[in-house]
């Protein structure tokens, strides 16, 4: 039957579950649990609901559902949920430059706003060896502006292939995140779509592709990440793209 060529392609049975929340956020899920308990216990009515509903989103905030990553060879997915908010080429940040690095040449860098309503676990975009990872203590500005990233809080990951192709990309703290975390250190090798970090409460990723490679996503499209296939190395068609 036709349908069997489709069948057994990505994780299995296709079915709807709650999301597992990740282990970062339980702590908070907690806290916020218990003074929703202790306002219920002692008949704080007006405190008790509201105090639930944070309870409520801190576990929304923090969920960390499965993705089924596309596999492709050439295939750059997405590193982060949120929205396509700027694409436009820069120079790579100097963390990413220098001998073994993406080079002092201008790529094009697409960025991807996270609301405090998206998931906030990052992935890598391609299959490598992690050959940079830089930290660098900054200010809180709001992600959404371009000089973000260059003033706030941020981390840099540089994935190398094994051919040689290297992806850099960076997570940027903002307004509400005071706190970005890695997964994975340099010299790890990491596979496509894998879990790679997290910020807390509202942030941005920026990812750097390389020469020659032409973005998949226009502005305004909503990227998933580890799902999302924000580029194909080596195309350079540029797409367009139409609200409706």
């Amino acid at each position: 039957m036709a349908i069997e060529k489709y069948s057994n392609k990505g994780l299995g049975e296709a079915k709807w579950s709650f999301p597992p929340i990740h282990p970062e956020g339980r702590k908070f899920a907690v806290i916020a649990g218990a003074i929703t308990a202790l306002f219920a216990v002692m008949a704080w009515e007006t405190l008790a609901w509201p105090m639930a509903g944070i309870t409520l989103w801190v576990l929304a905030f923090f969920r960390d559902p499965k993705r089924v990553t596309p596999l492709g060879e050439n295939y750059i997915v997405s590193p982060a949920d949120g929205l396509v908010n700027l694409i436009m080429p820069v120079t790579p940040p100097v963390e990413l430059q220098g001998e073994g690095g993406l080079g002092s040449e201008e790529l094009i860098r697409v960025s991807i706003f996270m609301s405090v309503f998206d998931v906030h676990i990052n992935r890598t975009p391609i299959e490598g060896t992690v050959r940079r990872q830089a930290y660098i203590s900054g200010k809180f500005l709001n992600a959404d502006l371009d000089k973000a990233s260059e003033e706030n809080e941020r981390q840099h990951f540089m994935v190398e292939r094994n051919d040689g192709l290297k992806v850099g990309f960076t997570q940027i703290a903002g307004l509400i995140a005071r706190r970005i975390m890695a997964f994975v250190k340099e010299g790890d090798f990491v596979a496509a779509g894998q879990r790679i970090g997290l910020i807390r409460f509202g942030s941005r990723v920026d990812i750097y592709l390389p020469k020659g490679t032409e973005p998949n996503v226009v502005l305004g499209q909503r990227a998933i990440a580890g799902e999302t296939i924000l580029a194909v190395i080596g195309q350079t068609k540029e797409i367009e793209g139409v609200g409706q």
